[in-house]
């Protein structure tokens, strides 16, 4: 008796064990978290850089508004976005150190508080370009695989950390072979879908094969989409010091 007790015991463990290794990842040693990170860094460098985005508002594919901003990045953890186009909106810059996020705004003394889900202009968040640090805002986990076209994709889905994150929840697509980001579903806390993102036109920039384009369409506004385009990236030297309230006027 004891024998088959033990027999029904390494079964069941044996089971429970291939129930929770869903995806090829778990057999070559990779967890959900190493696919998050590597896909972070296939988005953008870890060290300090510089990219010019174009974020372009579309409804029914007719352009409604486009804006040009100039980002300065250091780890992910700080964030300089300085607004470059229409004229009439240049000096207005977002500041964001960790969670925390401010507007500066040219004839205002006081900067005013943000949150990052906030919107900036369409479709996109203030934290959707302030802040892409997926690996350290989310608890990830693999669902499963899928397979689009000749492409073969891990499955996470995402859990906020925090609730100071841009999104509660992600669902997120990768690629197996060289963890580029393919799509991304983004949820509200009630767990309603409100936009979807597709990671598109990967070419080489601040050294590596990145995507150039991002399409952020509306779940309930059909119709609906903002194009951010990333250009003219450089890898730069970040001071610390640029990240304070006190030198945002000195930037050029």
């Amino acid at each position: 008796m004891e024998g088959e007790k033990a027999r029904r015991l390494l079964l069941a463990a044996t089971a429970g064990a291939s129930l929770s290794m869903p995806s090829v990842s778990a057999q070559a040693g990779l967890s959900a978290q190493d696919i998050l990170r590597r896909a972070d860094e296939v988005r953008f460098p870890q060290e300090g850089f510089e990219v010019l985005v174009n974020i372009r508002t579309a409804q029914d594919g007719r352009t409604r508004e486009e804006r040009l901003f100039k980002v300065l990045s250091k780890g992910n953890a700080n964030t300089v976005v300085l607004t470059v186009e229409p004229a009439s909106e240049r000096g207005q810059v977002l500041l964001m150190r960790g969670h925390d996020l401010w507007l500066f705004l040219p004839r205002v003394s006081q900067p005013v508080r943000l949150s990052l889900a906030q919107r900036l202009v369409g479709q996109v968040s203030n934290g959707d370009i302030a802040r892409a640090n997926f690996a350290g805002d989310y608890a990830p986990r693999l669902v499963g695989t899928e397979k689009a076209g000749n492409d073969e994709l891990y499955v996470l889905d995402l859990t906020a950390l925090e609730r100071t994150v841009t999104y509660p929840r992600v669902r997120y697509w990768v690629r197996q072979a060289d963890f580029r980001p393919y799509k991304a579903e983004f949820y509200s806390l009630s767990d309603r879908l409100l936009k979807t993102c597709r990671y598109e036109e990967f070419k080489p920039l601040g050294g590596k094969a990145r995507p150039t384009k991002l399409v952020m369409a509306d779940a309930l506004n059909k119709g609906e989409e903002s194009t951010l385009e990333y250009s003219s990236m450089k890898l730069r030297e970040l001071p610390d010091q640029i990240f304070t309230k006190e030198y945002l006027r000195r930037l050029d």
